[in-house]
């Protein structure tokens, strides 16, 4: 075949991948490249057809579309379908998973808030309510699908699934998890003898620590997670702590009694903002005249949704709120607060070691559940490490009091002053 003839079947060639899609579909998915700042991976479509993010750059990484459908979905609802699509394999990507994620990311953030398309898809993938019967079905479709998924990539020490404390980089999953325990005993200035109300207990680690190390007399913590629940309380009765925790399968909203303490670690997401002012009303209720507290939550720096594939498949009802809108808790309520920390980049290294847990382990995970399962929690993972790599999502830490209280502390010495010791 001489140069002329290579020509002519190289033309033919692209005229046949070119009629894979319509025009109006080619204009839309250069049009979403765009949106993502040209970045740094190409899209291929099932034809053979490339799409550069970076004309003449030969791209480290590829969005890989393997049939019309998908990417007809994705043209529609990127956010939503795109993930369904990966977790059924007409979608994958060729490369560094979290890298291309990150591009999206801070594509997607750059999107005017007030455009159309933005204001669509805020409208179509609004979440869903936190209302006591919507919150159980909420937490259900999360954390009762099997306490044996979690044990493969959480730490072994607590089961925390929340963001670590890194005081240096080269501490374990396990260490990490522990000095952020002891990073919230000391931002409560939990002393020995206090009680304890915790509001979403998760698999009770944060309850047993502050009774096992700090002393703690009682502590009371709320779940509506069946199978956390039972898994907290076996725990507790195998450690001996039964006497000193009450473990108790109820929503928040319905505590009682008096604490010295309130802390609230990786729950807010799950409460809704038109919810805030009634958690308020709840610390207010059961906060003793000096007592302290603390919430610790994933958030924003400025409004948006959960992202909507993680909200409407993995983290039903699920929000991450502004500082602003956090201040609907404290403000009615009176309460003052005395610190904010943000830990965003802490958890970007938290969900790493996830990762990295969770691909030493997907054999057994595929075994236990399917492959579709396995790509939604690894695309889930990866997705939230580079939403907080790229600062889409933040990590804030609130302590408080009540406004009147002159007995809180001046400085912030207490929250290191153990830094030596090996507590950290």
């Amino acid at each position: 075949m001489d140069q002329k003839e290579a020509q002519v079947e190289l033309e033919r060639a692209t005229e046949a991948a070119r009629g894979g899609i319509t025009a109006i579909e080619r204009a839309l998915l250069g049009k979403l490249i765009e949106v993502c700042n040209r970045p740094a991976f190409d899209v291929v479509l099932w034809t053979g057809e490339t799409f550069s993010g970076v004309p003449g750059v030969q791209a480290p990484s590829r969005i890989l579309i393997r049939d019309r459908g998908a990417l007809v979905r994705m043209l529609a609802n990127p956010e939503l379908y795109t993930g369904d699509d990966y977790a059924d394999g007409r979608v994958d990507i060729d490369g560094d998973l979290v890298g291309v994620l990150e591009a999206i990311y801070r594509g997607l953030d750059s999107l005017p808030e007030r455009s159309m398309k933005a204001r669509f898809l805020r409208w179509i993938n609004r979440p869903r309510p936190n209302t006591l019967e919507g919150s159980r079905r909420n937490i259900h479709a999360h954390y009762d699908i099997g306490n044996a998924f979690y044990r493969f990539w959480l730490d072994r020490e607590a089961m925390q699934y929340t963001c670590a404390y890194f005081r240096t980089p080269d501490l374990s999953i396990e260490q990490a998890q522990i000095a952020k325990l002891d990073h919230v005993a000391r931002k409560v200035q939990l002393a020995a003898g206090d009680v304890v109300y915790e509001a979403g207990c998760g698999w009770g680690g944060l309850a047993r620590h502050f009774v096992k190390r700090h002393g703690a007399a009682k502590v009371r913590a709320f779940n509506i997670s069946e199978e956390q629940v039972a898994y907290a309380r076996e725990e507790a009765a195998r450690q001996g702590l039964s006497d000193r925790i009450e473990y108790v399968l109820d929503d928040y909203r319905n505590m009682s009694g008096a604490c010295d303490v309130f802390v609230s670690v990786g729950m807010l997401e799950h409460v809704g903002v038109d919810n805030y002012p009634t958690l308020g009303g709840v610390i207010d209720r059961v906060l003793k005249p000096h007592g302290r507290g603390l919430i610790h939550s994933i958030g924003r720096n400025r409004p948006m949704p959960m992202n909507a594939w993680i909200e409407k498949r993995i983290f039903p009802g699920a929000y991450p709120a502004t500082i602003a809108q956090m201040m609907r808790i404290f403000e009615p309520a009176g309460l003052s607060v005395l610190d904010i920390e943000n830990l965003r980049l802490h958890y970007a290294d938290t969900l790493q070691h996830w990762l990295d847990r969770f691909d030493e382990n997907v054999d057994a995970i595929r075994a236990r559940y399917d492959e579709r399962f396995v790509r939604m929690w690894r695309l889930y993972l990866a997705g939230s490490k580079a939403a907080f790599q790229v600062g889409a999502l933040q990590l804030f830490q609130i302590a408080f009091a009540r406004g009147n209280d002159n007995s809180v502390p001046r400085t912030r010495e207490h929250l290191y002053r153990e830094a030596t010791d090996g507590s950290l």
